[in-house]
């Protein structure tokens, strides 16, 4: 059986897995124990090549078209981010977006003027990421300095993300980092506006957040929806195509995406992708007949979570699926 899957409206490029933080609501387990494994050039422009045949183009600045440049932090090499973007804009891609933890930011003339090189060589704007999980790594004075500096160089091609937390970090005065729990003691929504979505690192860092339910409340509903969306597909620096939010699940190589949109995938290969755009009650019998899964006993957040824990477990025990990648996503806290 094969799986037509539609084209992407929407990607980001995960130029690395590896970051400067490791915030407990990642959903690629981005952190410093990541080896850099910067995607290779010629990835990158076969990449960025393939895409611009697929992805909608826009002259409005949403994350929603075009490509975005993801990690990881992806300034943390930032000749490589500055060549995909001139690879993007030579194939007209539009628009190009970055997302930063603006980590790097420690003074306004350099952060100018690489600022000024992207935009220069076709960045079209710039994500900066404003959350309590960030403040627990990144001085909020860097974050205010990327603020201050990119709107100076792009104007209206600023996103800030989440907004409310940048204003409320500044009423609070905050100009380091600040650990979960201050913030919590110290702010007056905590993290009323938080968009935590319950999946990746979220689903053990953050569990108690949530309410937790045994696998059976999650049978019945399967991924299709997260399996097939068009929007904010991702592509990892192996080639790994992406999506939903799917970290460490893929659909198959980068090199492939015209032959699955076209063709469709061959789901016999794909037996967990299959299993799950059925009914996850068919991926959690399958773990625990042949793999001996078993369940904690505190349950589950979501059926995402139920998913990743028994894609951990499958990996752990050595288990040999196609989709299980990378297998690094699985192994690093």
């Amino acid at each position: 059986m094969k799986l037509k899957i539609p084209k992407p409206i929407s990607a980001g490029i995960i130029l690395s897995y590896k970051c400067s933080s490791q915030c407990k609501h990642c959903l690629y387990y981005s952190s410093p124990l990541w080896k850099g494994d910067w995607m290779e050039e010629e990835l990158l422009t076969e990449t960025l090549e393939i895409l611009s045949t697929l992805v909608k183009r826009s002259s409005f600045l949403s994350f929603n078209y075009g490509v975005h440049l993801s990690g990881g932090e992806p300034f943390l090499n930032f000749e490589l981010l500055l060549k995909a973007v001139k690879i993007a804009k030579k194939l007209k891609i539009s628009p190009i977006l970055v997302e930063t933890n603006a980590v790097w930011c420690l003074r306004e003339d350099l952060s100018l003027e690489k600022l000024r090189t992207l935009k220069e060589v076709g960045l079209d704007g710039i994500l900066i990421s404003v959350n309590p999980f960030l403040l627990e790594y990144v001085p909020f004075k860097r974050t205010k300095l990327a603020i201050d500096c990119a709107s100076r160089i792009f104007s209206e091609g600023v996103l800030i993300y989440q907004e409310v937390f940048y204003h409320e970090f500044k009423r609070l005065n905050i100009e380091e980092t600040l650990p979960l729990k201050n913030y919590l003691e110290k702010s007056g929504y905590g993290l009323y506006f938080a968009e935590l979505l319950p999946m990746g690192r979220a689903c053990y860092e953050l569990s108690f957040l949530f309410k937790k339910y045994p696998p059976e409340v999650f049978f019945g509903k399967n991924c299709k929806a997260e399996l097939l969306s068009p929007y904010h597909v991702h592509v990892d620096n192996y080639g790994n195509y992406l999506t939903g939010f799917c970290a460490g699940l893929s659909l198959g190589h980068i090199t492939e995406l015209k032959s699955l949109v076209e063709e469709g995938i061959n789901l016999k290969k794909k037996p967990l992708l299959d299993l799950l755009l059925q009914d996850i009650k068919l991926f959690y019998q399958m773990a625990v007949k042949e793999f001996g899964y078993q369940p904690p006993e505190e349950g589950f957040i979501s059926k995402c979570h139920l998913c990743l824990d028994i894609r951990r477990f499958l990996v752990s025990k050595g288990a040999n699926f196609q989709e299980l990648v990378p297998k690094e996503y699985y192994q690093v806290s």
